[in-house]
């Protein structure tokens, strides 16, 4: 078993160089079900010109693309580097329940990928933080989540 965990890192870590290769960023990621990869991706935020296309989000899209589903409990998450706040959150969501990493975040920051003040900020009171929010309109917003407490064909996620 260990030698195909190491597999499927090794392939993460393969992806991440070719994306280096490619002008992307150098993370890559692999999506693992039954002990076959299902899905891959690289980092995309510089050819895309979209901030959310980390290595792990792009490859939870393509995974749940290819289940025709946004729930990948049961399925493992091997990437080149631990997860920022933002991918591990979406981890989380897409109810994966294992995840390897190579790189640390802290090896990250040394070549210039710090996520310390996300990590930062979220432990800070929302008055506090470097983005202020802005509660507005709850009332009329509210009525979406009464129609969806309403709802009674919906799909919980």
């Amino acid at each position: 078993m260990l030698d195909k965990i190491n597999s499927f890192m090794l392939r993460a870590i393969e992806i991440s160089r070719l994306s280096v290769s490619e002008n992307g960023g150098p993370f890559g990621c692999v999506i693992v079900k039954n002990g076959i990869i299902i899905a891959e991706g690289s980092n995309k935020v510089t050819l895309d010109n979209d901030p959310t296309a980390h290595a792990e989000i792009v490859t939870i899209r393509n995974a749940c693309k290819k289940l025709k589903t946004f729930n990948l409990k049961g399925l493992e998450i091997y990437t080149s580097c631990e997860p920022c706040p933002m991918c591990l959150s979406a981890i989380y969501w897409s109810h994966i329940e294992k995840i390897f990493y190579g790189n640390s975040r802290f090896d990250a920051a040394k070549i210039g990928f710090d996520d310390n003040h996300i990590y930062n900020e979220l432990s800070k009171d929302l008055n506090d933080r470097k983005i202020q929010l802005h509660q507005i309109n709850q009332k009329d917003a509210m009525k979406a989540f009464k129609d969806w407490e309403l709802k009674k064909d919906k799909i919980k996620y």
